[in-house]
């Protein structure tokens, strides 16, 4: 099964979960149940909400961060390429415990910078970072006292990546995050872990030394560990990003987990921490829900190719142009782009990663005043429709998308990202809002367009030729 045809809808509690990278976190509508800890979201004031949560609605483009000793397999173990996702390759391989321990020696990144590594995020126009401070193979990428098996402890590396990013993100402004597998720890006694193969049940352990009691390991490690990372860093992280919750985490269990969440009130958390807690933020994963989730924050985590920590062999990169639009489409959407780099075990991001990341930023320093807090489309009917023949892998109507065009909004203005550049007018069929004057964004003399206006409809004269090969953004100034 590829990452395409992932299971979306999934339960919080089920026992067995499909395999792969993380949750695709569709919204999942459990009942309202009584929480042994009540999280920050249970009490806080909608006006309470909206403050904590304003710079992330505004910041709508972010890079997420797979790296670590997968990276140094790179997809490959005993002269064999193991199908599936980087990150994934000690489960899908059932390599033992101390066969992947023993990785860490090798573990010298020196090409690791993290001045670079923020200068690119930041030259890409994104406005966050969020990197793998721990994944599922339980190999912390950060200075642990609570668990040895750290890049500082284990490796001859010898250096805090999280510290030296906390360092370059405040000299930079850019904000940091922390992903934290918080359930599933494959190389920790007790740890969880998701079932691949013929692994064996209830556990899906492969390795005896995989086997131990879950609460020794959440009250040992990951919660010890969470503490470190919440308060060895100064005013960073502003977003812990929790993956794959199993049976294991009860309400119980993750309430004590809320607890130390609740003493950092303006965090920002997913809704993958497990035990019915929704936390702040949907989490589709490499897709684009086709209406967004209105009146939800919701983020769609994305690879550049197809993998999210890095494979040697995977150069399926999407272009600039897929990039650039599922960002468009995304913030027309109202949700944020999370859009994954996976540095390789020197700590090089892939040069093909790089360009395109430089490339979408050059669009973004003329056009980024249409993405950058913006609200979602007045319109809706640009983004395609609902098929009433053809159905979807889980039976729905099959959403046909239409790359015409997307809009987004603020108070006074109206932005059109025209993707196909039509001969003659842009058309509007229906406005709500009155508009005062056009003009591109890209054009430094901002030379007013012809608009006629009757009624709901609206039409703009265009030039000639687009702006941008990939979207030329049309401005309406506007009045309600």
């Amino acid at each position: 099964m590829n990452l395409a045809q992932r299971v979306a809808s999934v339960a919080l509690f089920a026992a067995t979960i499909v395999a792969h990278a993380q949750l695709e976190g569709d919204r999942l509508d459990t009942k309202p149940v009584h929480h042994p800890v009540a999280a920050i979201q249970d009490t806080e004031t909608p006006a309470q909400r909206d403050a904590r949560m304003a710079w992330w609605r505004d910041a709508r483009f972010g890079m997420f961060i797979h790296w670590g000793l997968y990276s140094i397999p790179a997809g490959t173990w005993d002269g064999k390429q193991i199908p599936s996702i980087g990150e994934w390759i000690m489960n899908n391989a059932s390599i033992p415990v101390a066969d992947y321990k023993a990785l860490a020696p090798k573990f010298n990144p020196v090409g690791f910078n993290a001045h670079d590594i923020v200068a690119l995020a930041k030259s890409a126009g994104m406005k966050y970072i969020v990197i793998t401070a721990k994944h599922h193979d339980g190999f912390a990428m950060f200075d642990s006292k609570a668990n040895s098996f750290n890049i500082v402890a284990a490796t001859p590396f010898k250096r805090d990546p999280l510290r030296e990013l906390a360092e370059e993100c405040r000299k930079q402004g850019m904000k940091l995050g922390f992903y934290y597998s918080q359930d599933q720890d494959w190389t920790a006694s007790g740890g969880s872990a998701y079932k691949t193969g013929n692994h064996d049940s209830p556990t899906h352990h492969w390795d005896k030394a995989q086997d131990g009691d879950f609460d020794t390991y959440l009250h040992t490690k990951a919660i010890p560990q969470l503490k470190e990372l919440l308060t060895n860093y100064g005013d960073f992280p502003v977003v812990i990003w929790f993956d794959t919750p199993t049976a294991n985490m009860t309400p119980e269990r993750a309430g004590e987990i809320v607890a130390l969440l609740n003493q950092h009130p303006n965090l920002i958390w997913n809704n993958r921490l497990g035990g019915t807690y929704k936390g702040d933020t949907e989490t589709p994963e490499q897709y684009i829900p086709p209406q967004g989730y209105p009146g939800l924050d919701w983020e769609s985590c994305m690879t550049m190719n197809d993998t999210w920590g890095y494979k040697s062999y995977d150069t399926n990169f999407k272009s600039t142009e897929t990039l650039l639009r599922n960002l468009i489409d995304i913030a027309s959407k109202g949700g944020n782009y999370l859009l994954n780099i996976g540095p390789d075990s020197n700590g090089i991001v892939p040069p093909p990663e790089a360009e395109r990341l430089k490339a979408v930023g050059q669009w973004l320093s003329l056009n980024g005043e249409a993405v950058y807090g913006t609200s979602p489309t007045l319109f809706g009917s640009e983004a395609g429709k609902f098929s009433a023949t053809e159905k979807d892998s889980k039976g729905k109507p099959k959403f046909i998308a239409s790359w015409d065009w997307r809009s987004t909004t603020k108070v006074d203005k109206v932005y059109v990202e025209i993707f196909k550049w039509p001969n003659g007018p842009f058309h509007l069929e229906k406005m709500p809002r009155t508009v005062k004057r056009a003009y591109l964004l890209a054009d430094a003399e901002k030379k007013l367009l012809a608009v006629k206006q009757d009624g709901d409809m609206v039409d703009i004269q265009l030039p000639a030729n687009a702006a941008d090969p990939i979207a030329t953004v049309l401005v309406l100034e506007t009045v309600k």
